[in-house]
C-alpha cells in the first residue's frame, strides 16, 4: 500500500489561545491527561509519537509517565491507533493467537532530535483521516468523503468526560457522539431493549459463567466492538470501532458520549470505514478472521438434552423424530456419555462402547451426525489417563508453582493452559485418542469462561467425598480461602462484573494465577475460551482432514474463524425468546454468524404455546438446536402434537432453503456477511428499522416476522419499502411504497416468512435429513416488484463437497452459480453463469421448476425457449401455471391489482451448465 498522504495544518493563534484557556473539566475526571511531545513517520509508513503525563495522581494507581502513540492506515478503509507504555512491553492479545500486524518494537530512546509537533496535524488515508491536538493530547477520526467526525476524544466543559488516563491497572478514554447515532455491539450480553444500544445501560465486558437470563450484564463472551450507523441528510453511513483488549472493562454509553474504563492492557483501536453495514463486517472480519466454513449437515436441525442418561434414550429420540416426520440431522450428548463426567471418556454402563458404535454406524449411514460436550476442567484422578498425560506434559495453569485447583463437574480439576504450545499438542492428541474410541463428528466446548464452582485458593478436603454425588453438583465442596494479597486479585478499580461488582476471580481461575511465560490470568482471562477453540480446531482438523465443527460458549474477537456459538443458559420464557433475536444479530456483527439459542429454553420447561412459537423462530436461527436442562421435563419437538406440527412447517421450510443457507455460509466465509441480519443491513436508508429487534433477515432478502408474545394469533410486522412475497403461499404479497407496519395473521402453527423483490432464491424439495434433501431437484423462486412492467433480479448458489477443510473454488470439488432474471417488453428472461461446473454436473443436480412472482398482467406464459430452442409442452412433461397475487397490503389500494405468479414445472436444466430461458407474457395495458 502507498504511504499515507500527510497533511499539516496549523490553528490560528486565536483558536490556540481559546483552547489553551478552555474551562477545566468536571469533577469526575482523573488527572489532566497527556501532552504530545514529539511525532515522526515510522519506517513502515505509520507514525510514532510520544506522550508525557501532565500531572501525576494516585487515583487507581500511578500514571505511566511516558506513552508511545502509533498510528497507521493499515488499509484503504482501516485505521489503527495504538497507545502503550513507551518504556516497557505491556500485555496485548497474543499476536500468534489473533494474527495481525505488529507495531514497531518499543523501547527506543526518546531523543531531542525528534520533530516537535505543531498544534494540530492530520494524517489522511483513502477513507479515514486521523487528527490530533497536542496539549492536552486528544485525537479524532473523520470520514474523508464528508468530513463527519466518527470518534473524538477531545474533552470540553460540556462533554461530560475527562482526559485520557493511562495507569498500570486503569485506562480510560472517551469519545463524543452525535445524539442520532445508532450503536450496536459491545457484548456479550442479553439486551432486554433490543439490538440497539440504550444510553445509561451497563455494558461490562469480562467473560463469566452467568446465565443468559441475567439481562444487561457481562456473559460468556467479550467483544469490545461497536457498529455506529448514522443517517446524514437521508444517506446512511456505518463504521465500526474495535478496542482490541482482553482485560475486563466497563463501557459507559451516555447517548452523546462513550467512555471505556479498562483494568489493564493497552489502547489498541481499529476503525473501519464502511460505509454500509455489510462493508463494515467485511472490513472487520478481514482483520479478525473470516467466519469458519461449516459442514452442510450443521445447518440441519440438532437435538440435545442434559439428561439422556443412557444410549437407549438417544436411540428412542432419533426414532421418535423419524416417526413424527420432523427433520433431524444431529443428535448430541451433554456429559451423560462420560465416565464420572471426565473428559474424553465413555461410561461403560450407560454408553457401552460396542453398542454406541453400532448406533453411530446406523445413523452415519443415514447421514446423521453425533456431537458431544467437552469441558476444559480435567479431573484430578491418578488413574485417569488424560490427567496423567497432562501432568507429565506440564500443561496446566499454575498458582505459586503448582497446578491451580478448581472444581467443576468431575470434582477437583486443573485447567489446561492453551497459551502453552505443549498444551495445544497434548489437547490435540487427547482429541485423537477419543475419536478412535468414539467417531464423533464435532465437539461442543462448554464452561470455558472459565467456570469454576469454587473461588480462591482451594485444597481437596480430607475425609469426605467431594462431590457427594447428590444434589445438583455445582455446590463447592473443596476447602477454599479467598486470595486477597495481590493487586491482581483486588485491582484498584472494580468493573461491574456479573452486574454486582463481584470480585474478578469469583467462580473462575484466581486472577493472580499464571499461564505460559508468566502471563497472568488477570490479563488472559477473557481469551481462555478463544484459546481453547483454536486448539480444538487444530486438533479436530488433524484427525481426518475434515471440516471441523465446534460449538463454543465463550467467545472473543476472532472466535468466529473457528467455531459456532450458542447463547447459553436461557429460560423457557417469552422474554428469553425475544432476547435471543438481539443476541443472534449481535453475533453476526461480531463475526460469529453461526449462532442460535436453545430452542424452547434451557430451563424451566416452556409452555406448549411458547415451544410452538420458539421453533417458528429457531427453525431460522443459523444454528438450530433444541436443548434442555437435566431437571426439566422432556421437550423434544415431538412431545406435543401442536409443536410437532409447527416444527414440520417451520423446519420443512428450513430444509427447502438449505442451499440458500449454505450459500450464505459461503458468503460469510468470503466476506464476513452475517447469515442472520438486522433489517438495516439491507435497508440502511430506512431509519424506521434501525431499532428493529423483533424481525430479522436471512441474507439480504428473506424476512422472518415471528410471534413473540403469549396469546397472540397475529403479528405486527415492519415492511421496508418494496414488494414482499409470502414463502408459504407465494400468491400473497405485501407491497409497501414507503415502508409500513402491517398486521398479519399468525395462527399457532404458522410463521410469517417473506421474500423481497429483485431476488432469485435457490430451493430444493426438503427432507428429513439434509443429506437426502440435498439430492432433490432445485426450484428457483424469482421475485420482481409487483406489477412492474420492468424488473431485474439476481441470486447465487454455492455447492461443494461440504466436509473438505476449505470452502473455496479451484479445488475441483465446488461450483458457484450466479443467477439473473429480467422482465421487460412483455418478455421474461432468466440465465446463469457457472463457475467450475464440473462438481455440480457430477452430482446430477437439475432445476426442475421456476416460480416467477410479481409479473404484470394476467395471461399465461407462451413461446418458452431454453438455450435458444423452443420448448413444446407435449412429450416433455412441462407444465405451465399462472395464479393471480392477492395483496395483504398494496396495489389494490392504488387500483393496480393485476400481477401474477407463473410457474414452469417439469424442467431438466443442469445446475452445472450455463443456461438461458425465456417466455412471452400477456401484459395488461401493453401495446
Amino acid at each position: 500500500m502507498d504511504s499515507p498522504k500527510t497533511v499539516f495544518s496549523c490553528l490560528s493563534l486565536l483558536v490556540a489561545l481559546i483552547l489553551c484557556f478552555a474551562p477545566t473539566q468536571s469533577s469526575n475526571t482523573i488527572g489532566k491527561g497527556y501532552r504530545l511531545i514529539s511525532i515522526e513517520e515510522s519506517p513502515d509508513g505509520g507514525f510514532i509519537g510520544y506522550l508525557q503525563v501532565k500531572q501525576k495522581n494516585k487515583i487507581y494507581g500511578s500514571d505511566i509517565t511516558t506513552l508511545r502513540l502509533y498510528v497507521k492506515h493499515e488499509t484503504d478503509n482501516r485505521l489503527r491507533v495504538h497507545i502503550t507504555d513507551a518504556k516497557k512491553q505491556r500485555w496485548e492479545v497474543p499476536y500468534n493467537l489473533l494474527p495481525r500486524d505488529q507495531p514497531p518494537p518499543i523501547g527506543k530512546a526518546i531523543g531531542k532530535s525528534r520533530k516537535t509537533p505543531i498544534t494540530v496535524q492530520e494524517i489522511s488515508g483513502s477513507e479515514l483521516t486521523f487528527s490530533y491536538t497536542t496539549d492536552p493530547f486528544s485525537f479524532a477520526v473523520k470520514r474523508r468523503s464528508n468530513g463527519q467526525t466518527l470518534f473524538n476524544t477531545s474533552s470540553s466543559s460540556n462533554s461530560g468526560f475527562g482526559e485520557m488516563v493511562f495507569k498500570d491497572q486503569y485506562l480510560e478514554i472517551s469519545t463524543s457522539l452525535p445524539k442520532d447515532a445508532s450503536l450496536y455491539g459491545l457484548g456479550e450480553n442479553s439486551q432486554a431493549n433490543g439490538i440497539k444500544l440504550v444510553p445509561n445501560e451497563p455494558y461490562t465486558l469480562y467473560t463469566e459463567d452467568v446465565s443468559a437470563i441475567n439481562l444487561n450484564t457481562d456473559l460468556y463472551g467479550s467483544h469490545p466492538v461497536y457498529m455506529d450507523l448514522r443517517n446524514v441528510g437521508g444517506k446512511p453511513y456505518a463504521h465500526a470501532v474495535l478496542l482490541l483488549n482482553s482485560n475486563g472493562m466497563d463501557v459507559f454509553y451516555r447517548g452523546t458520549s462513550l467512555t471505556y474504563k479498562v483494568i489493564g492492557g493497552v489502547f489498541d483501536f481499529y476503525f473501519v470505514a464502511g460505509p454500509s453495514p455489510l462493508d463494515v463486517v467485511d472490513q472487520y472480519t478481514s482483520l479478525i478472521g473470516r467466519p469458519a466454513p461449516m459442514p452442510y449437515w450443521s445447518l440441519g436441525f440438532h437435538q440435545c438434552r442434559w439428561g439422556y442418561r443412557n444410549l437407549s434414550v438417544i436411540e428412542d429420540v432419533v426414532d421418535s423424530y423419524q416417526k413424527a416426520k420432523i427433520p433431524l440431522d444431529v443428535i448430541w450428548n451433554d456429559d451423560d456419555h462420560m465416565d464420572a463426567k471426565k473428559d474424553f471418556t465413555l461410561s461403560p454402563i450407560s454408553y457401552p462402547r460396542a453398542k454406541l458404535l453400532n448406533f453411530l454406524d446406523k445413523i452415519h449411514k443415514m447421514g446423521m451426525k453425533y456431537v458431544v460436550i467437552n469441558d476444559p476442567g480435567i479431573g484430578v484422578n491418578s488413574s485417569y489417563g488424560v490427567y496423567q498425560r497432562g501432568m507429565a506434559n506440564d500443561v496446566f495453569i499454575k498458582y505459586e508453582g503448582k497446578p491451580f485447583l478448581a472444581q467443576v463437574w468431575p470434582g477437583a480439576v486443573h485447567f489446561p493452559d492453551f497459551l502453552n504450545p505443549k498444551t495445544v499438542a497434548w489437547w490435540g492428541e487427547e482429541i485423537r485418542r477419543f475419536h478412535e474410541l468414539v467417531p464423533i463428528d464435532g465437539l461442543w466446548i462448554d464452561m470455558n469462561e472459565v467456570s469454576n464452582f469454587c473461588s480462591g485458593l482451594c485444597t481437596i478436603p480430607k475425609g469426605k467425598k467431594c462431590p457427594t454425588g447428590e444434589g445438583p453438583g455445582w455446590i463447592c465442596c473443596l476447602d477454599c480461602k479467598n486470595i486477597t494479597k495481590t493487586r491482581w486479585d483486588e485491582p484498584p478499580y472494580n468493573i461491574n462484573a456479573t452486574g454486582v461488582q463481584a470480585p474478578i476471580g469469583f467462580k473462575t481461575i484466581a486472577t493472580s494465577a499464571l499461564h505460559y511465560n508468566g502471563v497472568r490470568e488477570y490479563d488472559a482471562h477473557s481469551i481462555y475460551g478463544f484459546s481453547e477453540t483454536v486448539a480444538t480446531h487444530k486438533g479436530l482438523l488433524s484427525i481426518e482432514g475434515k471440516r471441523p465443527f465446534i460449538l463454543s460458549r465463550s467467545t472473543f474477537v476472532g472466535s468466529g474463524k473457528y467455531a459456532a456459538h450458542w447463547t447459553g443458559d436461557n429460560q423457557g420464557t417469552w422474554q428469553s425468546l425475544q432476547v435471543s433475536i438481539s443476541t443472534m444479530l449481535n453475533f453476526g456483527i461480531f463475526g460469529v454468524p453461526m449462532v442460535g439459542a436453545d430452542i424452547c429454553g434451557f430451563y424451566p420447561q416452556p409452555t406448549e404455546e411458547l415451544c410452538n412459537r420458539w421453533i417458528e423462530v429457531g427453525a431460522f436461527y443459523p444454528f438450530s438446536r433444541d436443548h434442555a436442562n437435566y431437571y426439566s421435563p422432556r421437550q423434544e419437538l415431538y412431545q406435543w402434537a401442536t409443536v410437532a406440527e409447527s416444527a414440520r412447517n417451520a423446519l420443512g421450510m428450513r430444509y427447502k432453503i438449505l442451499p440458500y443457507l449454505y450459500t450464505l455460509n459461503y458468503e460469510a466465509h468470503m466476506t464476513g456477511a452475517p447469515i442472520a441480519r438486522p433489517l438495516f443491513f439491507s435497508f440502511p436508508e430506512y431509519t424506521e428499522c434501525y431499532g428493529s429487534s423483533r424481525q430479522f433477515l436471512l441474507g439480504s432478502s428473506l424476512m422472518i416476522s415471528p410471534v413473540l408474545e403469549q396469546g397472540k394469533t397475529e403479528v405486527e410486522a415492519l415492511f421496508p419499502p418494496g414488494s414482499w412475497y409470502h414463502m408459504f403461499d407465494m400468491t400473497q404479497a405485501v407491497v409497501s411504497t414507503s415502508g409500513k407496519r402491517v398486521t398479519l395473521p399468525a395462527p399457532l402453527n404458522f410463521v410469517n416468512v417473506h421474500l423481497y423483490q429483485n431476488t432469485i432464491l435457490p430451493m430444493q424439495q426438503g427432507g428429513l435429513i439434509s443429506k437426502e434433501a440435498r439430492t432433490t431437484p432445485f426450484n428457483l423462486v424469482i421475485t420482481f416488484p409487483a406489477g412492474a412492467s420492468e424488473g431485474y433480479a439476481t441470486g447465487k448458489l454455492y455447492l461443494d463437497e461440504d466436509e473438505l477443510p476449505e470452502m473455496k473454488l479451484g479445488n475441483g470439488q465446488s461450483t458457484y452459480v450466479d443467477f439473473y432474471a429480467s422482465v421487460g417488453n412483455g418478455t421474461v428472461k432468466m440465465w446463469s453463469q457457472v463457475k467450475e461446473g464440473k462438481f455440480a454436473l457430477s452430482k446430477g443436480w437439475v432445476i426442475e421448476k421456476v416460480s416467477v412472482l410479481g409479473l404484470r398482467g394476467a395471461g399465461q406464459a407462451s413461446e418458452i425457449e431454453i438455450n435458444g430452442s423452443p420448448v413444446a409442452n407435449e412429450g416433455k412433461k412441462i407444465e405451465v401455471s399462472s395464479k393471480e397475487h392477492t395483496y395483504v397490503v398494496g396495489l389494490e389500494e392504488e387500483g393496480e391489482n393485476k400481477s401474477v405468479m407463473v410457474e414452469v414445472k417439469g424442467l431438466e436444466i443442469l445446475v452445472g451448465k450455463d443456461f438461458n430461458m425465456s417466455w412471452k407474457m400477456g401484459i395488461s395495458g401493453a401495446n
